[in-house]
């Protein structure tokens, strides 16, 4: 056997495996549950797994990824059974994201190969397969052939068993819950009793009654018409006025630093809109620290990771901030890119009146 014969089977079987294995590892990052149900979200409901489906199908799939890292660095049925299902795992990635590239586009976006260890684009993850594929031939063709008729089948089975099922400990499927309620409930508001009515397609009438005074006085007010927008179930007064919707994490640093400036603009400007914020329920113990940076303290709601993911919306990432107006959406800010939250911009817009915004 020359050296190339003897090295070179070896250095590609390493090679993959840690690719395997790193790529299963950072699907855990930075913590189990947390990872595994933003790659659900994220990367299987857009493929149409369903809530009940997707947490199974992302341990069991994560599982076989740490299972094949192991088993090609084993001999039993490596030929056979382990270099063609590693084939097939990253062949059938290939096609997924090929698709994805084909429809949306493959030079942004994480497609979650690596999680949020490593963002990676649907483009780099296809040439990362591409390679990993032809070192994978390259590995049949010059692996020396061997008898696997004495191979061990239990091997390849109870490794990857025992994988799957470290990953339904490492992070449990967790009971269905919509938000847990942590906090002192919004503070009442004082508010006249008033009839609304109509009188322009996006200007509304309000006629507030006096019992004192025994007057009535008409006003057009330059607002939207009132609208439900769906986020009454975490604060009951939402829909009513100028509201700064805010979707933080309370470890996140971007997310602190946009708070921080909400909370300056806020001391600057009395007429400012009420800020409430939803918080995913990770690292929830460290929401006192994260009031203590943004310098001041506003109502606010934990809820449990999946359902915060959809409630901030596809495609959308942390800190998300959603100006709303009687229930309607004016702006909505969005992840650290293109779509980030522009203070400047906020500033003025929560002071201009309801007709310059929409002529815009």
């Amino acid at each position: 056997m020359t050296t190339r014969e003897k090295y070179v089977p070896i250095a590609i079987r390493i090679s993959i495996a840690f690719l395997f294995l790193l790529s299963a590892v950072a699907k855990l990052y930075p913590s189990p549950y947390f990872a595994i149900s933003t790659f659900e979200v994220k990367q299987l409901y857009p493929l149409g797994f369903s809530g009940d489906v997707a947490p199974y199908f992302s341990r069991i799939l994560i599982g076989i990824e740490f299972a094949l890292g192991v088993l090609l660095l084993q001999k039993h049925y490596l030929r056979k059974l382990v270099i063609p299902a590693t084939l097939l795992m990253l062949a059938v990635f290939t096609t997924h994201l090929s698709i994805v590239t084909f429809q949306d586009g493959g030079n942004s976006g994480n497609c979650g190969c690596f999680g949020s260890l490593l963002p990676m684009t649907p483009i780099e993850a296809i040439l990362k397969n591409i390679v990993a594929m032809v070192l994978l031939g390259v590995l049949l063709k010059v692996m020396p052939k061997k008898d696997e008729s004495k191979s061990n089948f239990w091997v390849l089975s109870t490794t990857t068993l025992a994988f799957i099922l470290l990953l339904f400990m490492l992070a449990p499927i967790q009971a269905k819950s919509n938000f847990v309620d942590v906090t002192g409930t919004e503070p009442e508001e004082a508010t006249p009793i008033e009839t609304v009515v109509p009188v322009k397609s996006d200007l509304i009438v309000k006629t507030v009654k006096s019992d004192t005074l025994k007057k009535v006085v008409a006003e057009i007010k330059d607002e939207p018409l009132q609208k439900k927008s769906g986020y009454s179930i975490y604060f009951s007064k939402i829909d009513n006025g100028k509201k700064a919707l805010c979707f933080f994490v309370p470890g996140c640093d971007h997310c602190r630093e946009v708070a921080k400036e909400l909370t300056e603009m806020k001391a600057k400007d009395k007429n400012f809109p009420e800020i409430r914020i939803i918080f995913m329920n990770e690292e929830a113990d460290l929401i006192p620290e994260f009031f203590k940076f943004a310098g001041a303290e506003y109502p606010y709601k934990i809820i449990e990771i999946i359902p915060f993911w959809n409630a901030l919306g596809t495609g959308k990432d942390t800190p998300g901030v959603k100006y709303l107006w009687n229930g309607n959406e004016i702006k909505y800010y969005f992840g650290i890119t293109d779509n980030k939250f522009n203070a400047a911009e906020f500033k003025t817009m929560v002071q201009k009146p309801y007709s310059a915004l929409k002529s815009k």
